[in-house]
């Protein structure tokens, strides 16, 4: 049978792929391997981590919370109510994803989307083989986009049981929550469940074999991250990392290279993901992944054959839902040749980043280090602590902050770094004035509504013309 697009995978990429296509007229076939359309992201990965992350945060609120705000008169200590019930907690998670899987289904099906489950092997330029429920079945497109995204790894010696020892995709089959947990790797995913579960009252032990976590945010922002871990009684190892996992007395004892030994319920693995590559058969294309099995594309998200794109974490970085989208529309953009020319072909310069850790974080530009590395460039930092705001006043989040990086000769704007509360939601305000050109005026001749934590950019703004002042 024979398609304009097949897409392999309805992730987020996918997804918008497919829908571009079909309502731009194209017949398009959608495969999925996982028994639903979503994906990972819907299925095991972004959707339900934050769903989960949102009921933890919601119950840390309360008056059984470990740290509720509306007992700031403990000082942050950690209040001797027990342990959350995972169960209640994953309600919102099921809601969620069922609901989501509906709203998908039903965006398919308006737009005219075939769907067909199982899993997919190139056995032609054009030809793919399907094996599910209904068999074996040929379907040809004229275009193929890959979007099948991508998995945890973990090292030889660790065995991910889904029992004591986890990854990102069994970590929520979890029954009940952990009176302990050691998490292996500071990345993203390993810093949002390492602060998920120590909110959630679990004694949490970060482990990262580098000198710092979180490499890539601006360090001041981890600095208040790290100060909140250190306040939820979080220990970070970093500089080791784990050599051997083995079963004590019905825990789980984690050796360390630094010779030091951990007993614990539950082991994390977060150590990284390698893209889903290997059962495509792509090598009879000439189509060779890299040794994380991610694909390499040019601008427009083609591979090596100029009719195949790619999209998505399987592709590798940002590997963010969001981004992924955006390359699932701009790679059916390309391959059709749409016409209106606001539709660029091209991912955008700027876009933000979002790390759903408790508290969470978001940035877009360059980080304080970067550009203090750049000699070309004197720049100035205003900052907006959230206890200075009436919002943060408000809903009682004294460790917050928004930090605005400007270009001192020019005032504009090179980066925005947050953490705290509505952190990934703000962001977007900072994106905005980027993208558009404003500088640092726009921020002081704005209103914003008030109390809002919009403020906030108004506040850091200001911080940043008195230093200005004060240095003429």
């Amino acid at each position: 049978m024979l398609y304009d697009l097949i897409v392999i995978g309805s992730g987020p990429a996918g997804q918008k792929a497919a829908l571009q296509a079909a309502r731009a007229g194209k017949h398009v076939l959608v495969v999925e391997d996982s028994g639903s359309v979503g994906g990972g992201c819907l299925h095991w990965g972004t959707m339900p981590s934050k769903s989960f992350r949102e009921s933890v945060y919601r119950w840390s609120l309360s008056s059984k919370g470990t740290l509720g705000r509306e007992a700031e008169h403990v000082g942050g200590v950690r209040a001797k109510t027990g342990l959350p019930d995972m169960a209640r907690l994953l309600r919102r998670r099921d809601r969620v994803v069922e609901n989501e899987t509906t709203v998908i289904r039903e965006e398919f099906e308006k737009a005219g989307v075939r769907v067909h489950l199982g899993h997919a092997r190139f056995i032609g330029p054009n030809d793919i083989e399907v094996e599910g429920p209904e068999g074996k079945k040929r379907f040809t497109g004229s275009f193929i986009v890959i979007a099948t995204g991508a998995r945890p790894v973990a090292p030889d010696f660790i065995k991910v049981d889904g029992k004591g020892i986890h990854d990102s995709n069994t970590i929520l089959s979890l029954n009940k929550i952990p009176r302990s947990m050691v998490v292996l790797g500071a990345g993203i995913i390993g810093c949002e469940y390492a602060s998920i579960f120590s909110t959630a009252g679990t004694k949490v032990t970060l482990v990262d074999r580098r000198d710092e976590i979180l490499a890539s945010v601006d360090r001041e922002i981890v600095d208040h991250l790290q100060g909140w871990f250190r306040q939820q009684k979080m220990e970070i190892l970093l500089e080791t990392e784990a050599t051997r996992i083995e079963k004590v007395s019905g825990k789980l004892r984690v050796h360390l290279a630094n010779g030091k030994k951990i007993t614990t319920e539950v082991v994390l693995v977060a150590l990284g993901r390698h893209g889903n590559t290997h059962k495509l058969g792509l090598d009879s294309l000439g189509v060779k992944p890299d040794d994380r099995g991610l694909l390499k594309v040019d601008p427009h998200f083609r591979t090596s054959l100029p009719h195949v794109y790619a999209v998505g974490d399987v592709i590798g970085s940002p590997a963010l839902a969001s981004t992924s989208m955006e390359q699932g529309r701009i790679a059916t953009c390309h391959a059709f040749r749409m016409d209106d020319e606001r539709e660029l072909y091209r991912m955008p310069e700027i876009y933000p980043y979002g790390i759903y850790t408790i508290p969470e974080m978001s940035m877009v530009g360059r980080t304080e280090e970067d550009c203090r590395l750049d000699k070309s460039l004197e720049i100035v930092v205003g900052r907006a602590p959230y206890r200075e705001v009436s919002r943060g006043q408000i809903v009682g989040d004294r460790w917050g902050l928004l930090k605005i990086i400007f270009d001192r000769k020019t005032l504009k704007i090179l980066g925005v770094h947050i953490v705290g509360d509505t952190a990934a939601n703000l962001i977007h305000i900072g994106q905005a004035v980027m993208q558009f050109g404003g500088d640092l005026y726009y921020f002081i001749n704005t209103v914003f509504n008030y109390p809002t934590f919009a403020e906030a950019y108004k506040v850091a703004a200001q911080d940043a013309l008195n230093q200005l002042r004060k240095s003429r």
